[in-house]
């Protein structure tokens, strides 16, 4: 009955939208009897076809950015080149494999500050349809400098109908961004997944569509402005990251909403995300606790230590925060203004909320990095964070925050988050502290775990 309803659905779409030539356009991408199911599968990694917007120029320096998180014989997709690389150079079997886009001379771009290559870029949605691959569900764009975490995309499209026309991603963390380009698209360096029905539609109009938004500056731009006719809006999802922010992102990552993360972009544009690693070695770290517990990665959990008066906040797979203080959970969930906005170098505006960095030393938490992380029997993880020492620390001489600074290390010990639980009411996770420790020597336990009925983070 599905793929009699589809014929049914194309036959009169071509009939009052005047497109002759759809039912090749049915024919070649296999539509009906492929890409359209009717019984129940699991939405899977082999279902995503990832279009990577790329040049020759730019390969070079960012391909270990795609090899992070690239994965030979698994993921689908390419890397759309503006040009075929040179002759000598070996294209990297941990790469993803290279297409090179179709010629765009014929295509207007009236955009005076901007680069004709947002309209080669914009095609790679349509290109890669024509392609007439099998068992597609989705096409998901990205940029070479974009890391994807590919078990938590899946988990996120899980959540929707690929049947239906979906455009799922996120907006810039910076306001000036969104003003200047729009609220209603997803930014395309945090990348974006449009689902098979509506690529279908999408390819029809596009390359007459892209003429007729030849005065905007982007390829998302472009992309949105389309689907705008189609009248599909953008399915905002808070795990896409564009990283329109400058800087030091610490206080953006340790925030992280409570949702999945599943891009980082601008990776060039930040500060490296560990300090005294570089980036590629810094993702490299963040990756070995996001391969051990994807769902958790930079998921957070507050508690307090009470025979202290101390208050823990633990981003997991990347920083915890130790506080010789009883902190709100509504201070806790704020971000840190450590960064600035992306265009204009500026304290604000964001799209969240932020907190200005305490001037005083002892006013501020001390910071734990991920060290190291392992499986510890079966669904279970042990993550240590070693304490980073700032030059500010040494400043403060408080008695209250003294005992704090002499403990080295935290070690939080937490159960595999099961991804179906992004399927129900989001809720963070909480924990706990666990008694008996010896704080000196072997430095703060911490045990993650689902709340318990009637509990909350509220200090005495």
């Amino acid at each position: 009955m599905a793929s009699i309803y589809t014929i049914i659905y194309f036959a009169f779409s071509s009939q009052t939208h005047g497109c002759p030539h759809c039912h090749r356009i049915i024919v070649t991408q296999k539509f009906i009897d492929n890409n359209i199911t009717t019984g129940y599968e699991k939405t899977n990694i082999s279902h995503i076809v990832f279009g990577i917007a790329g040049s020759t120029k730019t390969w070079n320096k960012r391909q270990n950015y795609s090899e992070l998180w690239w994965k030979p014989n698994i993921t689908r997709g390419f890397v759309w080149l503006d040009e075929k690389p040179p002759n000598n150079v070996t294209w990297a079997k941990t790469s993803p494999p290279y297409k090179v886009s179709g010629n765009i001379s014929r295509f207007k771009y009236t955009c005076w500050y901007g680069s004709r290559s947002a309209i080669r870029l914009a095609r790679i949605v349509k290109e890669s349809f024509e392609l007439g691959l099998e068992n597609v569900r989705w096409f998901v764009m990205g940029d070479d400098d974009t890391v994807f975490f590919t078990e938590n995309l899946v988990t996120v499209l899980s959540k929707y109908d690929h049947n239906q026309m979906y455009y799922v991603g996120g907006n810039s963390e910076s306001v000036e961004q969104d003003v200047i380009f729009s609220y209603t698209m997803a930014y395309g360096g945090g990348g974006f997944a449009i689902s098979y029905p509506l690529a279908a539609q999408l390819v029809r109009i596009l390359d007459a569509c892209i003429d007729r938004y030849s005065s905007l500056y982007g390829s998302d731009q472009k992309i949105q402005s389309c689907l705008s006719e189609i009248g599909v809006p953008l399915t905002k999802e808070l795990g896409f990251h564009q990283v329109d922010i400058q800087g030091n992102s610490y206080g953006f990552l340790a925030a992280h909403p409570l949702a999945p993360l599943v891009s980082l972009h601008h990776l060039d544009s930040i500060d490296t995300l560990f300090p005294n690693l570089t980036q590629i070695d810094s993702f490299k770290n963040l990756i070995s606790a996001y391969k051990t517990d994807p769902s958790r990665t930079l998921q957070r959990s507050f508690c307090y230590d009470l025979r202290h008066n101390w208050t823990v906040s633990v981003s997991w797979g990347y920083t915890v925060q130790l506080y010789p203080s009883l902190v709100t959970a509504k201070q806790l969930e704020t971000a840190f203004r450590t960064f600035r906005t992306f265009r204009s170098m500026s304290n604000q505006p964001f799209t969240f909320n932020v907190q200005p960095e305490n001037p005083d030393p002892c006013g501020r938490p001390i910071v734990y990095f991920l060290d190291r992380v392992e499986s510890v029997g079966e669904g279970k993880t042990l993550t240590t964070y070693k304490r980073y020492v700032e030059d500010s620390e040494k400043g403060c001489g408080s008695v209250n925050y003294a005992p704090a600074l002499a403990v080295p290390s935290v070690n939080v010990s937490a159960s595999s988050f099961n991804p179906d639980l992004w399927n129900k009411a989001p809720r963070r996770q909480c924990c706990e502290i666990v008694e008996g420790s010896d704080w000196v020597d072997s430095g703060i336990e911490v045990n993650i775990r689902s709340c318990n009925h009637f509990e909350s983070v509220t200090p005495p």
